[in-house]
């Protein structure tokens, strides 16, 4: 019954625009986790110096962290089953070309005649939605599109068939600079995730998914000691209008 009501959720958002107003969430029984004032209910690494901010109504990253650990930012409060809605945009590119290799279908990578990964160079900027301390929703520049599961596909111990449902089924990003609206549900092991309202992950096996964790937002890249520049891949992201309905 609760994944049905989850569904029915997902289904409901889907039918509307893809950014949506604040009210329409208020008014299906969603609470908000971002003021869009500043980071309360968020957990900002120790260390940070104010690289995660709030700036003009959205959260801010600069991808430099100065966190000597985790670089993440987390929510305080932990969520087992859920639906979340979260809007997120790319600001620009790091400064450094990155490897961006071909995903097909079945999760493995596009190689060439001599069995090598065809990886060329292009311009990038990575971040993700991190499930529960367990989990991982990758936003990038790549062209199988955002959503992907990273640990799922790569786990090459899983079956053939949980590790394609961890590829997107398209790619529904918009360019750098305009604002994309994912919808994420949690449900025990199994995600789906709605992408500028097409889904992209559909009910896909999770192993190890269904404990009680924080929403996290993913730190990436970072600047290169050795040219002072960033990295490709670099985490030059901004998030907004983050609602969570528990189920």
């Amino acid at each position: 019954m609760k994944k049905l009501v989850a569904m029915a959720a997902l289904m409901a958002i889907m039918g509307f625009c893809f950014a949506q107003d604040q009210y329409i969430y208020e008014e299906m029984g969603y609470t908000s986790l971002f003021n869009g004032e500043d980071l309360s209910g968020w957990t900002v690494p120790e260390g940070d110096n104010g690289h995660w901010s709030v700036i003009d109504g959205v959260i801010d990253y600069d991808a430099q962290s100065e966190a000597k650990e985790s670089k993440d930012l987390w929510s305080e409060k932990e969520y087992h089953n859920f639906v979340l809605h979260i809007e997120w945009r790319f600001k620009g590119y790091g400064d450094h070309l990155f490897p961006l290799p071909t995903i097909l279908p079945d999760g493995s990578y596009m190689k060439d005649a001599e069995g090598k990964i065809v990886e060329p160079l292009g311009s990038n900027s990575d971040s993700g939605i991190l499930l529960k301390g367990v989990g991982q929703s990758n936003l990038w520049c790549w062209s199988v599109g955002s959503g992907e599961l990273w640990s799922i596909r790569n786990n090459q111990e899983l079956a053939p068939e949980v590790r394609a449902a961890a590829v997107p089924l398209e790619n529904m990003d918009k360019p750098v600079g305009q604002w994309n609206a994912f919808d994420i549900m949690v449900q025990g092991e199994r995600i789906t995730i709605v992408n500028n309202g097409v889904v992209v992950i559909h009910d896909a096996s999770y192993p190890g998914l269904d404990v009680s964790g924080r929403i996290g937002l993913q730190h990436h890249g970072g600047v290169n000691p050795e040219t002072g520049k960033l990295r490709g891949g670099s985490s030059l992201v901004q998030f907004r209008n983050i609602w969570i309905q528990e189920l």
